[in-house]
């Protein structure tokens, strides 16, 4: 896999992976930085420090944690034309009102919706 990723993503190798998990502490695929405890708090704090964006990949119980924390500035979303039965809502009981604004967006041939948005600062209030 690490082979794969590295092909279609050159610096993932590279890259550091924080990973959030209560039970996980350590991996192979290094540099890896496994947070635990008040998962909150830690992302904050490196969210402070210089560096690249940090990046959610698979883990909708850590965006919810994000969330309820005012700690997304952005997502990226890829929509697809099916439905699987219930699941994990995005946007679940505890996330706070936050206003973002389309940066990017394209359909593909297939439907699948392909949309960035970023923060928009305060939630408008009129005029939606």
């Amino acid at each position: 896999m690490t082979a794969l990723l590295n092909d279609v993503w050159p610096a993932v190798n590279t890259a550091t992976k924080y990973v959030a998990s209560n039970t996980m502490t350590s991996h192979e695929w290094q540099p890896s930085v496994f947070l635990n405890g008040d998962i909150a708090e830690k992302i904050s704090k490196i969210k402070q420090q210089a560096g690249p964006d940090l990046h959610v990949y698979g883990s909708a119980n850590l965006v919810q944690t994000l969330l309820k924390h005012d700690l997304v500035d952005a997502f990226w979303l890829k929509i697809f034309p099916i439905t699987l039965g219930g699941g994990k809502r995005l946007f679940a009981d505890g996330t706070i009102p936050a206003a973002f604004k389309v940066t990017e967006s394209t359909v593909t041939s297939k439907g699948v919706i392909i949309v960035n948005y970023e923060r928009a600062g305060a939630v408008p209030t009129k005029g939606l």
